[in-house]
């Protein structure tokens, strides 16, 4: 009698544990499982810009960028530092920094930046003379953040995402308007 409780009690214990494990498994796949934390630009402003013809051709332009980093995951994102590269018609012209920081689970986080445009290398695209007098100049700004995501403080996993965004800076309104692209690796 005691041989047969005791398989029975395994075989309990045993279908318990598997229903346990599918559960946590299936969790962990569908609920738990990392999603891309989602930069958006929530705010880039022309904060000067600065043509000068005589007697010496000068160019300053400076953006001041707001990103929202939104961490839709149950856990903890943690990025290390990076780099917002801005490019006009192929060539880098600024590069923005951001800080290592941490985003709590399920929340959102802002981060904010001022770059200053290399107007070296602005000049000489023929482009750019064409669109300085149409009053839009056309950038492209590529954003990656590496980091892990951490659910429980247990379970970590190395994740990057970028944002890739063409950003329409109108000279006359000051104004901007952005159009984003954004891709997620585990």
């Amino acid at each position: 009698m005691a041989k047969r409780a005791l398989k029975v009690c395994c075989g309990i214990s045993a279908v318990v544990i598997l229903v346990l494990l599918a559960t946590l498994l299936t969790l962990f796949l569908t609920i738990l499982k990392p999603k891309q934390p989602k930069i958006t630009p929530i705010q880039t402003t022309l904060d000067g810009f600065n043509l000068t013809l005589f007697p010496a051709l000068r160019l300053n332009v400076t953006l001041g960028i707001g990103l929202a980093i939104d961490n839709r995951n149950y856990g903890s994102f943690k990025y290390d530092s990076s780099a917002a590269n801005i490019t006009y018609r192929g060539e880098l012209v600024a590069v923005a920094a951001i800080s290592a920081d941490t985003i709590p689970a399920r929340a959102r986080h802002n981060v904010t930046t001022e770059v200053t445009i290399m107007a070296d290398r602005l000049i000489p695209d023929p482009g750019f003379w064409w669109e300085n007098s149409e009053g839009v100049l056309n950038f492209t700004t590529y954003t990656k953040l590496h980091g892990k995501s951490t659910l429980f403080k247990v379970f970590k996993v190395s994740t990057s995402t970028s944002s890739d965004c063409n950003v329409s800076v109108n000279l006359h309104t000051q104004s901007t308007q952005s159009v984003c692209i954004y891709k997620l690796k585990h």
